[in-house]
């Protein structure tokens, strides 16, 4: 065995030694780079081994030495100048079953997942290997691998390898279940609330710390309140908005106190605190919170945790997950909900509900995990328990074992002195205690003989006479082989007073009077759809009874001592479910079923495995046959008990049923810190050892699975104990892009409908190419469908890996993402994909793609659940009411064929983009950038802000034409050399655009002092000192003027005009002709910038604002700038960029051409001739409110809008020329050519830039990875952050309650205006007509808002004309972070049906009620920007206020004193703005008598 001398090298330092291993080639004669070998010391034939790839050859590193990067030695243990053996081994030797990837601080799409695992198969990777993907601009790092039943520390990744992608930025939901319980005290005797906060809370917030997690969390407390009413009469009439009934008839009321919100933390237990504040107040301020004086309310009780809303919770956060694509951040991937209770992981649910959420879960791929602080029961959990609507007294129970929950008991580590027994079951409490307890209805009015413990004891004596285990064999016995129902009898037992278990399993069982016309009525309860039902029909109409638990036998109130009365009983098509032994019942395994398993390694046993589940190994064995062999290895008492959730000192030890892993004290603590596991050991090469004979085999081939277990190939027994899934809770796994179940051909043709299309990208591309304005290199077939497949991907759906191989010994082993089929012609591909139960085939094949869908024949009905709730958001003052919708989405109504073809033409104007097809969307405002705000620190007041001042505009406009120059990738001429030397850059400048400092597209706008010069004509204020430009020495300027004869001819003095330090260089004379003003402008050198030649704009091409600011600063007559431009136009010497003559010129950033230029030069290029190509084309905003900028007008005194005779309309949209909001142009997103896809997507923009309005920009694509869309964003954000910044907004900011999208836990905070402040109560607005006085209140609420520094935002109408709805304006403060919202109801504005969404609103956040006659509230709409991420922002607190309050809390603060009028403030305000008036008319009256006088 040749060894080799170890050297180590640290990567970065030296060239040739940037790989993790160096050798000499003349060592190997035989090794290939990508070969993998194994490196291991020769003393330790079982010790570690490293796996490490040969990426280059150097001949440098010396003869029989390898270099091995320093930092993998040190993990590995290997120690420098030691000998080792390096073998070169088989990839298939050493491949990896599965493989654990963390990333953080970004956003990884599924399409990205998908190219990644590309990217990654065949390489080879250790623990902690960071991995860049560049093309794709991904970092990421590996977490933990398998390999034939073991963690092991290297492998190499094949086709076959599982990769599961855990985010350690995630969208995390925290839901607190504040039930009765909470107030019980455990086993230990502390309160279930501090087993949950100080308990669990306080470990899961220091193990996100310890991973350096950086969640964006959502913390929200929610229970049950249960009144004791007979009918809704009892209530008072501010109580019946809310109220729901049960299926009892009971009347509840569900609160949700949300007490963090979408916000980042470094350190998470500053908040426990918070937590336990609200703990003290929370059942006294829920269950007391209708009160009033002199009002009888019914009593109130908190629900059980059995009882809770535990499914409308998970649908809560499922409505705000599925919306994942409308606010899209760039630094988070993954949503997970966690509901924490106090309960032992029963619930009675609602049956139409839990398929609800059940089939929502599973198709949004949201983590969903139960963390129960009860004590674990001995029966299988989680266990929902459905409503039993049929209240005869025969009827039975039905339930179900969610997979899709993934369930997690927390146990403290605490000792008990005397004891080390810990019970599993929670005893029941003794005598009346239980009615007080088990909430309203429940017992009530009943003698307590339904408690069997408060019976008299002595009846029990004879308990031992009836045969339990018997009766039970009986009733769970497997199925005969022929499925057929057979009529047994039950052994007749002796008559005892028990209360007998059949009363309860068989109560509606009454099978011989089934008639059929009764089993429709049944099927409608079938349980779960995934469950394997018998053929027949009668079969299929029987839902999976089972008995009751003893919670059944303790507090039903039917429950009475009777006689055992044992009726024949038919058996119904499979056994019942038993939560005490749910293993006898296996399903039919669906695409539900496996839709998370790839998540799970696979253990020793071959079978896929929970890693918190742990097996407890009774030390005595137990009678034969009843022991099942599982792994009989005694763990170290030693354990760290934090991974094996064990006390020391049990009867028993626990094993992991994961681990076969060597335990040893001086292990490396690598993966999640705690669990000290050894996992360097040396791996077998052998197969497999065969499976113990009685352990379970079920793999993926077979077409079953157990019930319970979200692997479904674990067994339950009782011995399982359940510990805390940690892994989950603190880098959550996101949805995995493999998958392995198909359903047979049978099933195929019996049980979907199918249907197919096939598309010829080349053929449609061909045509799409000729009629398209700008040619794009097309996609090929191959990228179209490797795009289809992404689509479908990150829409959800699963590549199917289906094995061909036979089945090992190991189980299910998965087979490659690519099933080639019919290799007869390179380009033939198949890939298989499936979400729920729709499955999509696509084959490629020559120049062919052909998607097959497959379709349920028989979908679910759609279910639509209508719910309300009462919650309390951060700084809101009540629980306001709320409600929502909860639906499951019609998959198979996806509009696949045309996402086909938007993709095969490259997203064509016939292939828009619709709502329906979820596509991704980034929106941002752009903001002025205000100095102001940082006066609001030392200031104690913030209404502090300047009405609209002309100082920055023009700075401003200028930032945003250079922001549209880079969304539009537009160069301009000469601006190359610009950079070399000062003076070139002056002069290139000053001929484009006169004084403007235009900036290049494409160049840092930091690095040159004369980037900030931006020269004013019309008003000689200073500029700000920062980057002042230098004065120009006299001796340069006479170079700088090379007159012209075109300029000579035009009558054009050259003069020196030294103007703020900047020359100009012509004026032209009072008397100059279009024709020569034309001439001067078309000059290449002192004309108007033309941009550089770009694809689809004309040569000479310039944008209308640089005209009109470069007329401005020539023209010293009254002479208008635009009227000019337009003369030009109508002469026919400029044109609209696209060859439209019909488009008059436009003020703004819109293109148009010089008409006059010799068609024959070599750089001439002609127009599109086509408008509506041209516009998909290019960005065209139109310029209002800033028309001073190029041309001087009358300053005329302000007069506040609200008080002028005739106000000025609110925004601009009634007065833009195209009368549209927004419009929508092709953005190529690869700006940098990084990626290796095509990328494309779109921006929707405003059609207007007003300054002091907010400007939108939404970035919308389908066909883009996230790491380069937020490149290119990041990007713009630095070229505009000089006068402006961009700042991403959500698509709903306001999230009112009752609306579609909305956020169900974000909502408005109404703060209302006082109107009350003048003397002698007078009305405001009394002396304007009555028509115009509602809108006057708006434009005054307007000015207020303006006072605080909110800009106002144009939205487009969101109803259609002629109704009769209130006027609303949105507005957004200018740092962005917060929003406001005006509305105002016109004078006969009716309130509809409460279910209407105005109605609502109204009624809920304006305090409204049905009725018309209630005065109407006039106040603002209030709500936080959650998009910025908030931790920057937590850093601006005002240092000189003595508790140091945020900057948005004091915001709020002030904003809500001068609402009320504190100080007199709205007042004062009131009385300036009169004051203001008065001047007016005073100055006006003046002038009017001075012109008459001179008329005299």
């Amino acid at each position: 065995m040749k060894l080799y001398k170890l050297n180590t090298h640290t990567r970065g330092c030296n060239k040739s030694y940037d790989a993790d291993l160096v050798m000499n080639l003349k060592d190997h004669p035989n090794a290939n780079v990508g070969d993998v070998v194994e490196i291991y010391a020769p003393d330790e034939e079982n010790g570690t081994h490293l796996l490490l790839q040969i990426t280059e050859f150097n001949g440098s590193c010396g003869r029989d030495v390898i270099s091995i990067e320093s930092g993998i030695a040190n993990a590995f243990k290997m120690r420098p100048y030691s000998n080792v053996v390096m073998r070169i081994v088989k990839p298939a030797d050493v491949a990896l079953d599965s493989i654990e990837i963390t990333f953080k601080d970004q956003y990884m799409g599924r399409s990205e997942m998908w190219r990644l695992k590309t990217y990654l198969t065949d390489t080879c990777v250790y623990v902690n290997k960071k991995i860049d993907y560049n093309d794709m601009q991904i970092r990421c790092q590996v977490y933990e691998m398998w390999s034939q039943g073991e963690r092991v520390a290297s492998g190499v990744i094949t086709e076959d390898t599982k990769i599961v992608f855990r985010s350690s930025t995630s969208m995390v939901y925290l839901f607190l279940q504040m039930s009765s319980e909470m107030w019980d005290f455990d086993i230990h005797g502390d309160l279930y609330f501090e087993k949950a906060v100080n308990g669990f809370l306080t470990e899961l917030f220091q193990k996100w710390r310890k991973l350096s997690c950086n969640h964006e969390v959502t913390i929200v407390l929610f229970s049950r309140t249960f009144y004791a009413a007979k009918s809704l009469d009892e209530f008072p009439e501010h109580m019946r908005d809310c109220l729901q009934q049960d299926y009892k008839g009971r009347f509840y009321e569900d609160f949700y106190r949300v007490a963090i919100q979408n916000e980042r933390c470094d350190d998470w237990c500053t908040v426990l605190g918070q937590l336990r504040k609200l703990f003290t107040s929370y059942q006294a301020t829920v269950l007391r919170y209708h009160e009033r004086e002199n009002m009888k309310i019914p009593p109130a009780t908190n629900s059980s945790a059995t009882q809770g809303n535990f499914l409308e919770v998970l649908n809560i956060s499922l409505n705000t997950f599925e919306k994942h694509y409308l606010d899209r951040t760039f630094d988070r991937t993954g949503q997970l909900s966690v509901v924490i209770t106090p309960g032992v992981g029963v619930f009675s649910v609602d049956r139409e509900l839990t398929n609800i959420t059940k089939q929502r879960i599973i198709d949004n791929g949201v983590g969903s995990d139960l963390v129960c602080v009860g004590e674990q029961p001995l029966h299988a959990v989680p266990l929902l328990k459905f409503h039993n609507k049929d209240t005869t007294l025969t009827s039975a129970d039905d339930y179900s074992l969610p997979h899709w929950i993934n369930l997690s008991f927390y146990s403290t580590n605490k000792k008990i002195a005397y004891s080390s027994f810990i019970p599993r079951i929670k005893l029941p409490l003794f005598g009346s205690q239980l009615t007080l307890h088990d909430g309203v209805g429940e017992g009530e009015g009943e003698e307590n003989e339904g408690h069997f413990l408060s019976c008299n004891q002595s009846e029990y004596k004879h308990n031992s006479l009836f045969d339990y285990d018997a009766y039970d064999e009986q009733i769970f016995q497997p199925l005969p082989a022929q499925s057929t129902c057979s009529l047994q009898r039950v052994v007749r037992a002796k008559k005892t007073s028990v209360p007998s278990l059949e009363t309860y399993a068989y109560r509606n069982n009454d099978w011989e009077n089934l008639t059929p016309t009764q089993i429709p009525a049944m099927r409608r309860k079938m349980s779960d759809p995934d469950i394997h039902h018998g053929t027949s029909a009668m079969l299929a109409a029987l839902q999976p009874d089972t008995t009751n638990l003893s919670e059944s036998l303790a507090s039903e109130k039917n429950a009475r001592r009777t006689i055992v009365s044992i009726a024949p009983i038919v058996r119904p098509g499979r056994a019942l479910i038993n939560p005490f032994d749910p293993s006898q019942v296996t399903i039919k395994l669906t695409s539900n079923r496996r839709r998370w398993t790839h998540i799970f390694p696979k253990g020793p046993t071959g079978v896929l495995i929970q890693q918190h589940h742990y097996q407890a190994v009774p030390a005595k064995p137990t009678q034969a046959g009843q022991q099942r062999p599982l792994q009989q290895i005694q763990s170290n008492n030693n354990n760290d008990q934090e991974d094996y959730g064990c006390a020391n000192g049990e009867q028993y030890d626990r094993v992991s049923s994961h681990s076969l892993l060597s335990k040893s004290a001086s292990s490396q603590s690598f993966v999640m810190g705690d669990e000290h596991i050894d996992f360097f050991k040396r791996r077998q090469n052998s197969p497999m050892n065969p499976l113990p004979a009685n352990v379970p085999n079920l793999t993926a081939t077979q077409a079953k699975s157990y019930l319970w277990g979200a692997t479904g190939e674990q067994e339950w027994t009782p011995a399982i104990t359940t510990g805390v899934d940690w892994k989950s809770l603190t880098i959550p796994a996101c949805l995995p892009i493999t998958t392995d179940y198909f359903p047979d051909k049978r099933s195929l043709n019996n049980d979907y409908v199918i249907s197919d299309y096939t598309l010829l990208p080349d053929d449609v591309n061909h045509d799409y190419a000729q009629s398209r304005a700008v040619y794009r290199k097309p996609l090929s077939t191959e990228e179209v469908c490797k795009e289809i497949v992404s689509q479908r991907l990150a829409q959800g759906f699963q590549l199917i890996v289906v094995d061909e191989k036979p089945p090992t010994a190991g189980g299910c082993s998965s087979g490659s993402a690519v099933q080639p089929v019919k290799l007869s012609r390179e380009t033939n591909k198949e890939y298989l994909l499936s979400i729920g139960r729709i499955f999509h085939k696509i084959s490629l094949s020559g120049s062919v793609i052909t998607v097959t869908g497959y379709r349920p024949r028989h979908p679910y009905p759609p279910i639509n659940v209508d719910y309300r709730y009462r919650f309390h958001a951060p700084q809101h003052e009540t629980y306001e009411i709320s409600g929502v919708n909860f639906t499951t989405e019609k998959l198979e109504n996806f509009n696949w064929n045309h996402m086909d073809l938007y993709i095969c033409t490259r997203g064509d104007v016939d292939y828009p983009l619709m709502e329906s097809l979820k596509y991704w969307r980034y929106r941002m405002y752009l903001l002025p950038r205000e100095n102001i705000v940082s006066k609001i620190a030392s200031c104690q007041r913030c209404d502090i802000f300047p009405d609209v001042t002309a100082d920055n505009t023009r700075e401003q406009v200028e930032d945003f034409v250079r922001l549209i120059e880079a969304v539009s990738k537009l160069k301009r001429q000469y601006a190359r050399k610009a950079r070399d030397s000062p003076i070139a850059h002056i002069t290139k400048r000053r001929h484009s655009t006169s004084i403007i400092s235009r900036p290049q597209p494409n160049q840092g706008l930091t690095n040159s002092p004369f980037r900030e010069r931006v020269g004013s004509n019309r008003l000689p204020e200073k500029r700000p000192s920062i980057n002042v430009r230098p004065k120009l020495e006299n001796g340069r300027i006479p170079r700088i003027f090379p007159a012209t004869d075109a300029a000579a001819a035009a009558g054009v003095a050259a003069r020196d005009d030294q103007d703020d330090g900047f020359p100009v260089d012509i004026k032209f004379s009072p008397n100059a002709t279009l024709p020569e003003i034309f001439e001067a402008m078309k000059h290449p050198v002192n004309g108007v910038g033309f941009f550089s030649q770009t694809q689809s704009l004309p040569s000479c091409t310039f944008v209308a604002y640089d005209a009109l600011m470069w007329l401005k600063t020539r023209l010293n007559n009254g002479r208008h700038p635009l009227d000019l431009l337009e003369a030009m136009r109508k002469e026919r010497m400029i044109c609209h960029a696209s060859g439209d003559w019909k488009k008059p010129v436009v003020p703004g950033f819109v293109f148009y051409y010089v008409v006059q230029q010799d068609k024959n030069a070599k750089d001439y290029a002609p127009p599109l001739d086509d408008y509506s190509a041209f516009v998909n084309e290019w960005l065209e905003i139109e310029f209002q409110g800033c028309s001073f900028l190029w041309h001087d007008e009358p300053v005329t005194t302000p007069v506040p809008n609200f008080l002028r005779d005739s106000p000025a309309p609110q925004s601009w949209t009634e007065t833009s020329s195209n009368k549209r909001v927004y419009r929508q142009s092709h953005l190529e997103i690869d700006v940098n050519q990084k990626s290796d896809r095509m990328e494309w997507g779109h921006v929707k923009h405003h059609t207007v830039l007003q300054p002091r309005f907010a400007f939108e920009i939404v970035v919308e694509w389908v066909t883009s990875s996230g790491p380069i869309v937020a490149d290119l964003i990041g990007g713009w954000m630095r070229k505009a952050n000089q006068f402006n910044f961009l700042v991403s907004v959500p698509a709903d900011p306001m999230a009112e309650p009752f609306t579609k999208k909305s956020d169900p836990l974000r909502g408005p905070i109404f703060i209302p205006l006082c109107t009350t402040f003048l003397p002698n109560g007078a009305a405001l607005f009394d002396e304007f007509p009555e028509e115009s006085r509602s809108d006057r209140m708006l434009f005054f609420q307007e000015a207020i808002l303006g006072k605080f520094g909110f800009l106002p935002c144009v939205l487009e109408k969101k109803y259609s004309v002629g109704k009769d709805l209130p006027k609303e304006y949105q507005y957004v403060h200018c740092t962005g972070n917060m929003f406001a919202l005006i509305r105002c109801a016109t004078n006969n504005y009716q309130v509809e049906s409460p279910i209407l969404k105005e109605a609502n609103v109204t009624r809920c956040v304006y305090g409204h009620t049905n009725n018309t006659n209630v005065p109407k509230k006039v106040g603002f709409l209030w709500a936080w920007n959650h998009m910025i991420p908030n931790k920057k922002w937590k850093a601006q607190t005002i240092n000189n206020s003595a508790d140091g309050e945020l900057f948005q809390l004091k915001m709020l603060k002030d904003f809500r004193e001068f609402c009320s009028n504190s100080d007199q403030r709205l007042s004062t305000f009131w009385t300036q703005s009169q004051e203001l008036k008065r001047r007016a008319q005073k100055f006006e009256f003046n002038n009017n008598n001075t012109e008459e006088n001179k008329m005299k």
